[in-house]
């Protein structure tokens, strides 16, 4: 198997990515799997700002790592004891595998399983060690127990969702991360009601997404955030009804309600945001924190803003979401034309070019630029974008 792996941190943050080359394409030996996993052939993957901050040195894993955590791909392989699944289905991967067994998943909060997270940290899969190998025998780890930036894959059998074969391969790559983080922290997170009112702050894929799943809770006003102008129209094709740079979201805000917004979507992954998005939310609302600051950031707040004001502030990790189920009815509702997801999509490009498009990611170019594998290079090169619903 070929696969992209990111050995050392860039030491020069002024070297593009392009020309430090941080990941490189390298032959590993293909693992079988165990019992409890499945073996996946590769069709897309997407880069995400999680990526890009594994790169960065913003999120620190073990390294060497075997990078990228969601894709589309076909079951190759079953491991012992796995039922459920079928050779030859196509299915979703997603970046936190459900023990089902945990304090979190016993209560029904799966995102945020216990033996996922520890797994996850130290660059295993959920039963058992990282089984990627390198060079002499040496140790790569899975990257959220997907390493999805290869042409094939050995996870955990809770780690993938089946997906029907008319999703077009470029759409259902983005259904494991930004559907369920931006649509579900919209949906279970913030639980967003008809006639409520939103601010979105940072338009990547995960804001988008959650301006898609606000339209389709029937939100009032929907206002999209971002410094980069050139996201503005995307944010209005996907639903927003007003768009603005950070300078514009008070007047915005005051245009739109009055006293506040209901709910504040922080997808920009900046702490001093949070508290801007403090600042524009009505008496009682939320802000709900997706993006991921770096470790050492620190927030200041007015205390007083909680219990004085009712505001709350809520984390949301993969949107809450419960993946087989969400990713089913988000399916269905793009289906149906509710959930434009294709639009996040901006074009293919081989695993070979991974550097380059984490420059396009850093420079806010592109929303989701996906990559084929190398033995799916060929076939995907050219191929048009998924039709608009």
């Amino acid at each position: 198997m070929r696969a992209a792996i990111l050995r050392h941190l860039p030491t020069d943050g002024t070297v593009s990515y392009g020309t430090g080359r941080p990941l490189s394409i390298e032959e590993l030996a293909a693992p079988q799997p165990r019992a409890g996993e499945v073996g996946v052939e590769i069709i897309l993957s997407s880069l995400c700002h999680s990526d890009l901050s594994m790169v960065n040195g913003a999120r620190l894993r073990p390294l060497p790592m075997a990078l990228g955590h969601e894709a589309v791909g076909r079951i190759t392989q079953l491991g012992d004891g796995v039922q459920h699944l079928t050779i030859g289905t196509k299915v979703v991967l997603v970046f936190v595998p459900s023990c089902g067994s945990c304090r979190a998943c016993a209560a029904g909060r799966p995102a945020l399983c216990h033996r996922a997270a520890v797994s996850n940290n130290d660059g295993e899969l959920l039963h058992g060690p990282a089984l990627l190998r390198g060079p002499g025998g040496e140790r790569v780890n899975h990257h959220l127990g997907v390493s999805a930036f290869a042409d094939f894959s050995v996870v955990a059998a809770e780690s993938v969702v089946p997906i029907d074969e008319d999703v077009p391969d470029e759409v259902a790559a983005m259904f494991g991360c930004a559907v369920l983080t931006g649509i579900g922290a919209i949906r279970h997170t913030a639980m967003l009601g008809a006639g409520q009112s939103v601010i979105v702050y940072g338009l990547g894929a995960v804001g988008l997404a959650a301006i898609m799943g606000a339209v389709r809770q029937g939100a009032d006003s929907i206002i999209a955030i971002d410094p980069n102008t050139n996201k503005h129209a995307l944010a209005l094709a996907c639903g927003a009804t007003a768009v603005g740079t950070p300078a514009q979201a008070q007047e915005l805000v005051d245009r739109a309600t009055g006293d506040g917004v209901d709910i504040v979507i922080e997808a920009s992954g900046f702490a001093a945001v949070i508290g801007q998005a403090l600042d524009v939310l009505t008496r009682g609302g939320a802000v709900v924190c997706v993006g991921l600051p770096h470790p050492e950031a620190q927030l200041t707040v007015q205390a007083l803003a909680f219990a004085g004001t009712g505001k709350r502030l809520l984390g949301s990790y993969m949107g809450d979401a419960k993946p087989a189920a969400d990713i089913a009815f988000f399916v269905q509702a793009w289906r149906e034309g509710r959930l434009p997801v294709q639009l996040l999509y901006t074009d293919t490009r081989p695993l070979a070019e991974i550097n380059e498009v984490l420059d396009a990611l850093a420079e806010g170019t592109v929303i989701r630029r996906l990559l084929a594998p190398i033995s799916h290079a060929r076939s995907t090169a050219g191929r048009p974008s998924p039709e608009v619903i």
